[in-house]
C-alpha cells in the first residue's frame, strides 16, 4: 500500500496541473504520517524520518572531502558530489540535456510540455517552479527575509543574497571552459558562454526574433508594445527600462553627501567621488596585461580589452547593432525609445545621456576644463580639443576614395562621402525632412520649438545655432577673420569670402534648370527661379504687397518707417536704400577714379 502511494506522488510532468491537484489530495488523505519526537516535524516516509533524526543525534554526520561542507542527510551528501565530479545521471529523452539531479530534470521538462503548475493567488500569474512561485510572491508582500552578515542589505531571494555577499569576497567560482574568464554569478556565465557558442534560445511569439539573453528578450517586447511598465513616484513619468527610471530619479534626489577635498565638487554616490579623486592623484591602478596600457577606473580597462579581442558581446534588440560596452549599447537604445532621463537643473532641458547633460551645463557655467597643451586655448568639449589639435599637427590621416579629398578627422570623411552617396540618414519626426548630418537635424528641428538656445551679451539677440551668434558677434566687433588672397579684402564670414572670390575667378556654379543661366551665388539662382515661377513670397505685412526677393521686401519696408540708415560721409545726406547712397554718391566721385576714393569711403561703405 505504502509503495503504490509512494508512486501516486512521483511528479507527473506531463500532466496537467487540475490531474496533478487531485493526485496529491487522494494521496495525502491515504497517507501516514512519521512525527519527530523531538520537533515534531512530520514525513510521509519513515526513511525520511530516520534521515532525520539524525540532525538531532549526530548533527551532520556527511562530510565532503573535497570542500569539507557538512550534510544530514545521505542523499544531500550524494548530490552535493556531483558538484565536484561534474556527474550527471539524469538525461531528457527529448533534447538529451544533462542534469545532476532528478528535480531539475523533471523542472527542466515543463520548458517542453509548457506546464505551469504553480500560479499566484493575487496576480494569476503562473510558473513551471514552485520556488520561482515563492520568489514572486514576495513581489507582492516586499518580504525580504535574507540579510547580509556584513552590510545588512536584505534580499527576497537567498540566491540574490549569495551572490550579493561575493562583492564582499571577491569570490568568483564560475569560470568559462573556453577563455578562462571568471564569474561571481552562474548566469552571467551562461550568459558569456553564448558569446563563444552564439546560441539564442530566447525567440518572440511575434516576429520570431531570437536572443541570446532573456532580458534582451523582455525589452525587445516593449517595441512591439510600447509598453513602460517603470514609473517615477514623484512625478508619473514612464520609463520602458529599470535603469532609466533609475538615473530619472537622481534628478529628484539632487542630494550630494560626498564632496570632493581638493575642488570642493560634490556627488551623489560614494563611488563617483573615489572615481573622481582620482582626476586630481592621477593614481591609474588598473593595468592591461597584453599592452601596459594603465586606467584610472576598471570599467575602462575592460572595454579596453575588446580593442585586442575585437569582441563586442552587447547587441541591439531592436536593429542588431553591436558593441563592445553595455554603456554603449545603452546609450544607442534609447534612439529606439526616445527617452530623456536627464534634465538640466537650470533650463529643465532633458537629454538621453548623463555625458550631453554635462556637456549641455557647460553653457550655463562657461566653463571648459580642456586646455591646448600647445597654445593653451580651452575648451568646453573634449571632442572640440581633439579637433583642434590638428591645427598644429596639419594631419589628415582619411582621404576619400572618389574624389582624393583628406580630412584630420574619421566622422569628417564619414560625412563628406554622403556627398557621394547622397546618404541622409537622420530624418525630422515632424516633417519628413532627411539630413546627411545630425547636426543639419537639430537646427532643423529648431524652426518647428522656435528654440534658441544662444543669446548675444552684447544686445541679447537670440540664434537658433552657434555658429550664427559667432558671426553675429563680428557686428559688434567689426571683425573680420577671413581675408582675399589676391585683392586682400576682409570678411567677417567664410561664406561672403568665397562669394567674392568668384568675381576674380568668375566662377558661377548655380546653373537654372529652366533657362541655363548660370549665377555665383545660390541665392541670386533661388531669386532667379522666382522670375520663372511668378512667385513672390515674400509680404508686407502693412500692406501686403508681395516680393519675389527678400532684400526688396527689407527695402520697401523703409516707405513705411521712413528710415534712412544709409548717410553719406561726404555731405551727411541720408538715404532708406544703399543702391540711392551708392547712386547719390558718384555725385562726388564724378571727378574721380576708384582707386583715389577706394581707402576713404568705397571700402566700408559701398561696395561690401
Amino acid at each position: 500500500m505504502e509503495e503504490s502511494t509512494e508512486k501516486e506522488l512521483i511528479f507527473d510532468v506531463y500532466a496537467p496541473a487540475s490531474d496533478i491537484a487531485s493526485k496529491q489530495f487522494v494521496a495525502c488523505r491515504n497517507k501516514k504520517f512519521f512525527t519527530c519526537d523531538f520537533c515534531n516535524k512530520t514525513f510521509s516516509r519513515k526513511s525520511s524520518l530516520n534521515e532525520h533524526y539524525q540532525i538531532h543525534i549526530n548533527g551532520k554526520p556527511f562530510s565532503c572531502d573535497v570542500c569539507d561542507q557538512k550534510f544530514s542527510q545521505k542523499s544531500s551528501f550524494i548530490r552535493h558530489l556531483r558538484l565536484h565530479t561534474k556527474e550527471k545521471p539524469f538525461s531528457c529523452d527529448i533534447c538529451n540535456k544533462q542534469f545532476s539531479q532528478k528535480w531539475t530534470l523533471n523542472t527542466h521538462l515543463r520548458i517542453h510540455t509548457k506546464e505551469k503548475p504553480y500560479f499566484c493567488d493575487v496576480c494569476d500569474k503562473k510558473f513551471s517552479r514552485k520556488y520561482s512561485l515563492n520568489d514572486h510572491y514576495r513581489t507582492h508582500t516586499k518580504e525580504k527575509p535574507y540579510s547580509c552578515d556584513v552590510c545588512n542589505k536584505m534580499f527576497s531571494r537567498k540566491h540574490n543574497l549569495n551572490d550579493h555577499y561575493r562583492s564582499h569576497t571577491n569570490e568568483k567560482p564560475y569560470s568559462c571552459d573556453v577563455c578562462n574568464k571568471e564569474f561571481s554569478r552562474k548566469h552571467n556565465l551562461n550568459d558569456h558562454y553564448r558569446t563563444h557558442t552564439k546560441e539564442k534560445p530566447y525567440s518572440c511569439d511575434l516576429c520570431n526574433k531570437k536572443f541570446s539573453h532573456k532580458n534582451n528578450l523582455k525589452n525587445h517586447y516593449l517595441s512591439h508594445t510600447n509598453e513602460k511598465p517603470f514609473s517615477c513616484d514623484l512625478c508619473n513619468k514612464q520609463y520602458s527600462q529599470k535603469n532609466n527610471l533609475q538615473k530619472h530619479f537622481l534628478a529628484h534626489a539632487k542630494e550630494k553627501p560626498f564632496s570632493c577635498i581638493t575642488c570642493s565638487k560634490e556627488f551623489s554616490q560614494k563611488n563617483d567621488i573615489i572615481r573622481h579623486f582620482r582626476t586630481h592623484t592621477n593614481e591609474k591602478p588598473f593595468s592591461c596585461d597584453t599592452c601596459g596600457r594603465e586606467f584610472s577606473l576598471k570599467s575602462n580597462l575592460n572595454t579596453h580589452y575588446l580593442t585586442h579581442t575585437n569582441e563586442k558581446p552587447y547587441s541591439c534588440d531592436v536593429c542588431n547593432k553591436k558593441f563592445s560596452r553595455k554603456y554603449g549599447l545603452n546609450k544607442h537604445f534609447v534612439t529606439h525609445t526616445n527617452e530623456k532621463p536627464y534634465s538640466c537643473d537650470v533650463c529643465n532641458k532633458e537629454f538621453s545621456q548623463k555625458s550631453s547633460l554635462n556637456t549641455h551645463f557647460r553653457i550655463h557655467t562657461n566653463e571648459k576644463p580642456f586646455s591646448c597643451d600647445v597654445c593653451n586655448k580651452q575648451f568646453s568639449k573634449k571632442g572640440d580639443l581633439i579637433r583642434h589639435y590638428s591645427v598644429h599637427t596639419n594631419e589628415k590621416p582619411y582621404s576619400c576614395n572618389v574624389c582624393g579629398k583628406t580630412f584630420s578627422r574619421k566622422n569628417s570623411i564619414i560625412m563628406h562621402f554622403r556627398i557621394h552617396t547622397n546618404e541622409k540618414p537622420f530624418s525630422c519626426d515632424t516633417c519628413g525632412k532627411e539630413f546627411s548630418r545630425k547636426s543639419y537635424l537639430t537646427l532643423h528641428f529648431r524652426t518647428h520649438t522656435n528654440e534658441k538656445p544662444y543669446s548675444c551679451d552684447v544686445c541679447n539677440k537670440t540664434f537658433c545655432d552657434k555658429g550664427d551668434l559667432i558671426r553675429h558677434y563680428r557686428v559688434h566687433t567689426n571683425e573680420k577673420p577671413y581675408s582675399c588672397d589676391i585683392c586682400n579684402k576682409e570678411f567677417s564670414r567664410k561664406s561672403s569670402l568665397n562669394t567674392h572670390f568668384r568675381t576674380h575667378t568668375n566662377e558661377k556654379p548655380y546653373s537654372c534648370d529652366i533657362c541655363n543661366k548660370e549665377f555665383s551665388q545660390k541665392s541670386s539662382l533661388n531669386t532667379h527661379f522666382n522670375s520663372h515661377t511668378n512667385e513672390k513670397p515674400f509680404s508686407c505685412d502693412v500692406c501686403n504687397k508681395q516680393f519675389s526677393k527678400k532684400g526688396d521686401l527689407i527695402r520697401h519696408y523703409s516707405v513705411h518707417t521712413n528710415e534712412k540708415p544709409y548717410s553719406c560721409d561726404v555731405c551727411d545726406k541720408q538715404f532708406s536704400q544703399r543702391y540711392s547712397l551708392n547712386k547719390h554718391f558718384r555725385t562726388h566721385a564724378k571727378d574721380k577714379p576708384y582707386s583715389s576714393m577706394k581707402g576713404k569711403v568705397f571700402e566700408n561703405r559701398i561696395f561690401v
